[in-house]
């Protein structure tokens, strides 16, 4: 019997390892590593066709007779969820447009997200005054992260018991 709960316990630690190398939600098979916003606009031919992962925050959504528009400020992806790195410097802003009609009080600037498609080309476009050169994806699948719940100003320490001290 005691060699049955070791065997037990082996199992759910390997469990958990293997939950804890899971990938992201979508597939990375095929994807142009290393491609950024900033490489795709700096070699647009190089870049188009090309299947990329990118994602960031949204800084405006709007819907289009067909589809829908999404502004992104792109942000290195973490290797293992793909969420955005926002605390990272970024790699520059690209258009998503997903076919159909994604509600944009969801899809609205602050969230982050994270889309697989393909470069189709490029679009002029102006970020405040500025006249700014944007890449374009067709969006294959995308992924919508959870809103962060705002951070707390407070100083706290948490025992194990259950008690709490804040200043």
């Amino acid at each position: 019997m005691n060699g049955a709960r070791i065997a037990g316990a082996l199992a759910l630690v390997l469990l958990m390892l293997l939950a804890g190398c899971a990938s992201g939600p979508l597939k990375t098979e095929g994807v142009a590593q290393g491609l950024t916003p900033d490489h795709a606009v700096q070699q647009p031919e190089a870049a188009m066709g090309k299947t990329v992962l990118w994602g960031g925050v949204i800084v405006a959504a709007k819907n289009l007779e067909q589809r829908t528009r999404l502004e992104v400020v792109g942000y290195p992806l973490d290797r293992y969820s793909q969420r955005p790195q926002t605390d990272a410097q970024p790699v520059g802003r690209f258009l998503a447009y997903q076919d159909g009609y994604l509600e944009t009080a969801e899809y609205g600037a602050g969230r982050r997200v994270t889309v697989r498609g393909t470069v189709t080309g490029t679009e002029q476009g102006v970020v405040g005054e500025a006249e700014y050169t944007y890449p374009e994806v067709s969006v294959e699948s995308i992924e919508l992260w959870p809103e962060q719940a705002p951070a707390e100003d407070r100083t706290r320490f948490h025992f194990g018991i259950g008690i709490i001290l804040s200043n």
